[in-house]
């Protein structure tokens, strides 16, 4: 028996098309075209690959190809060159799609692309359903045998239950379940998918990884930026359907679940939506105690004073949308019963940060007087996933000298110290899956509907109240309101600069 250790294989795409409809927005330049350009630096493209951007903006497929050339330099790399293409129209205009699938044609013949494509909607939401018709009127929504057709779909997925439901009409009307990828780019990150590690490759954390050791459980995604220039789309959407329907209940699934029989997708994401599942729904009587909103107010310094949240181009001046949020969220399982898990994500934050941090029970008996305790905090494995990505496991130690004194200390491991190899972006490695057909990282659509089912009840009661918005002074973490959601059980929050 051989019992030399297998290397692993390198993944790299097989031969396909890309088509980015969108492919003159921001998020195409921004995360997109960056991470093809490194997927194909890292020789995870194949020489029978190609790009097709999609878009109303007239352009031919010269001036498209400049465009990339100038943004990151694609047409250096041997696996785009000869391989760009563009196709200008409108979204619901079914010329576009029959230019695209002549396109698609050419390009399967002269780039030997076999067939597969992966459509990625990197557009407004309203534009998913006339492009999804619109490639289903084509009959570019199935593939002959032995090749595939993909879709991604970014956020927002829906703006509620209802709407998100009415969507996925439309999707599985033209695509099958496994043909669709919904994409959250926090999954795409190492740091989320350390936390997998973490759990399931140690034995060590898995018996302490419940309502027997660890007291409660925060989450926090901060922000120090304001809205900028998406002022517009902001106002429709707020802090809890922009980061905690997705980004902030997607890492508590991946931290609270149980662990999976197998690492296969559908394995791991059956305890996701199991998990989602057992939170316990709000009701409209005690929301008031459960979660919290705010919205940053003009704040900083003389030398950088930062406008408020009604100050910003695109803003209503009477708005009432929240930038912070924060929850109490109960999980009806066994493993946390009775465990509180505290939620928070805002704009204008002190720091940028995202953190799971759990925080274990104090000793049942301390018999170190306290005069000899140095501000000791309670034990805690936290979990950084930006910046400095990390985890740290806070401890109590003594203080060298001859005084018997003890305070808090901490073991850090650091990312960027210990392993060599480069992180991917989280878009490359999500793009790298979509193209392989690996489901694992994206949100199955009873997952989606979960989510919801969670955050609606909150938003429609504060949509309902006429009361004024509770405000936080911007570089400040958060509304009064918020210490207080916490500190009713004696517990405050991880305040980290």
């Amino acid at each position: 028996m051989d019992n030399a250790p297998q290397l692993i294989q390198e993944r790299s795409a097989p031969p396909a098309t890309l088509v980015i409809f969108g492919a003159s927005g921001d998020l195409t330049r921004r995360k997109l075209l960056p991470a093809v350009e490194s997927l194909a630096r890292h020789n995870r493209l194949p020489s029978e690959f190609a790009l097709v951007g999609v878009a109303r903006t007239p352009m031919a497929d010269e001036q498209f190809a400049d465009s990339l050339l100038g943004e990151r330099r694609l047409l250096d790399k041997p696996q785009l060159q000869g391989g760009i293409r563009y196709v200008s129209g409108g979204y619901d205009d079914p010329d576009t799609y029959k230019r695209l699938a002549e396109t698609l044609d050419e390009l399967d013949a002269v780039r030997g692309t076999a067939g597969n494509r992966l459509f990625y909607l990197s557009t407004p939401a309203e534009a998913f359903e006339p492009v999804i018709n619109g490639l289903a009127g084509a009959g570019l929504n199935h593939a002959r045998e032995g090749s595939f057709s993909r879709l991604v779909i970014e956020k927002p997925y829906g703006r509620d239950l209802p709407t998100a439901r009415e969507l996925d009409r439309v999707v599985h009307g033209s695509f099958d379940e496994p043909q669709v990828f919904r994409i959250d780019h926090y999954l795409g990150k190492d740091t989320v998918q350390n936390v997998l590690a973490l759990r399931f490759a140690n034995s060590i954390f898995q018996p302490i990884w419940d309502r027997s050791w660890i007291d409660h459980v925060q989450i926090t995604v901060a922000e120090t930026l304001g809205v900028g220039t998406r002022g517009g789309f902001y106002e429709h959407a707020g802090a809890m359907r922009d980061i905690v329907q997705n980004h902030v209940l997607q890492v508590l699934a991946l931290a609270l679940m149980e662990p999976p029989a197998s690492f296969e997708a559908e394995g791991l994401r059956n305890e996701k939506v199991k998990l989602l599942q057992a939170i316990r729904l709000p009701t409209n009587r005690d929301i008031a105690d459960l979660a919290v909103r705010g919205q940053y107010t003009r704040g900083g310094t003389r030398d950088d004073l930062m406008a408020g949240y009604r100050e910003e181009v695109g803003v209503d001046p009477l708005s009432r949308t929240e930038t912070y949020a924060a929850m109490r969220l109960n999980v009806d399982n066994w493993r946390w019963a009775g465990v509180p898990f505290y939620v928070r994500t805002g704009k204008r934050l002190p720091a940028r940060v995202t953190e799971v941090a759990l925080q274990f029970q104090r000793p049942p008996h301390l018999p170190i007087p306290q005069d000899q305790l140095t501000g000791l905090e309670a034990d805690a494995l936290i979990l950084r996933i930006q910046p400095n990505e990390g985890i740290s496991l806070r401890f109590g130690a003594k203080v060298p000298g001859h005084s018997f004194r003890v305070r808090t200390a901490s073991m850090d491991f650091s990312y960027e110290n210990t392993f060599a190899e480069e992180s991917p972006e989280a878009y490359e490695r999500l793009l790298l899956d979509a193209l392989l057909g690996d489901p694992t990282l994206f949100i199955r659509t009873d997952e989606v509907e979960q989510c919801w089912r969670i955050v609606d009840p909150i938003i429609e009661h504060w949509a309902s109240d006429n009361s004024p918005i509770p405000t936080y002074e911007a570089a400040s973490w958060g509304p009064a309101d918020a210490d207080r959601l916490i500190g009713r059980s004696g517990r405050a929050w991880k305040n980290s600069i």
